[in-house]
């Protein structure tokens, strides 16, 4: 099909929208990177727009003899992994059941989940409930944080589409429950275990607030809450006297803790990249 001179207008229209748009979501990001490799003196002045001035990495040397930054980068991939593999655990163990028509009370559960969507304890009593179940320090965060339950419906709606005869087939052939899960729902399933894995990992590595308020230790302090306590340090040292040196400034620092903090996310993203848009529509068209 031959498009038209107005089709061509319109898509060339859209694309410099979509990309001015793109520009304008990446430039944040664009110039924490430029500023982090700029001296204190130009980011203070703000003379820094397009591309660092008078380059320096005297903000990333500062951040690499700090030990918290190594503790914080450990307890974070701690937290990250071992939390989303437990997170995709019980998701799995939890949605599994609830896809299936037959389940007995698999209404009134499904009901139940779907509930907590719409009304939740609140901060306080949630803070409470952590503290009388015991779950302070790292694995409170970890299993007291466990379950989303807008990803348990994305895997129920996953699952359901999983067609009912090979199911059947492998039932019909002596296997178990497990065995179903595990043989032939889940290889069946990676676009949407990637995406909810995704959606677990990157939720447990940008999380601070349960991690400062559970985590009393500061040797099992993640990265993120290193990242709070440096910014209001360095706010606090603004407000007295400016703490610069030739090379880096506070503003600098912190911008440098934050494209640490980002890249471990922005490496992981591409491998998943395949399985996320398909994995997405989980959910999105009825039939």
């Amino acid at each position: 099909m031959i498009a038209s001179k107005g089709d061509k207008i319109y898509t060339a229209i859209i694309g410099v929208f979509l990309t001015v748009i793109a520009l304008l979501t990446l430039y944040p990001f664009w110039y924490v990177l430029i500023a982090s490799l700029s001296s204190g003196k130009a980011v203070a002045e703000g003379s820094v727009y397009l591309y660092p001035i008078q380059t320096t990495f005297g903000a990333y040397k500062e951040l690499i003899f700090k030990p918290e930054i190594w503790s914080g980068y450990a307890n974070s991939i701690f937290i990250t992994v071992v939390g989303t593999v437990i997170s995709m655990t019980l998701t799995i163990c939890g949605a599994y059941p609830l896809s299936k028509t037959y389940f007995k009370g698999g209404k009134t559960i499904n009901f139940l989940v779907v509930f907590t969507m719409w009304f939740q304890a609140g901060m306080i009593p949630t803070y409470l409930n952590f503290i009388e179940l015991g779950l302070r320090n790292t694995w409170g965060v970890i299993i007291g944080l466990a379950i989303n339950t807008f990803n348990v419906i994305l895997m129920i709606n996953f699952f359901r589409g999983v067609p009912k005869a090979l199911e059947e087939a492998a039932t019909i052939d002596g296997a178990t429950d497990l065995q179903v899960l595990t043989k032939i729902f889940l290889p069946l399933s990676k676009p949407a275990l990637a995406t909810i894995s995704l959606f677990y990992g990157v939720s447990r590595w940008n999380g601070y607030f349960w991690s400062m308020i559970l985590i009393r230790d500061e040797n099992k302090y993640p990265l993120n809450v290193w990242l709070k306590s440096w910014i209001v340090e360095n706010n606090m040292v603004n407000e007295v006297g400016s703490k610069m040196t030739s090379t880096y400034s506070a503003e600098t620092f912190i911008y440098a803790t934050i494209i640490i903090a980002v890249v471990p996310m922005m490496i992981l993203y591409p491998f998943v990249q395949k399985y996320f848009v398909q994995g997405v529509m989980v959910g999105a068209v009825k039939e």
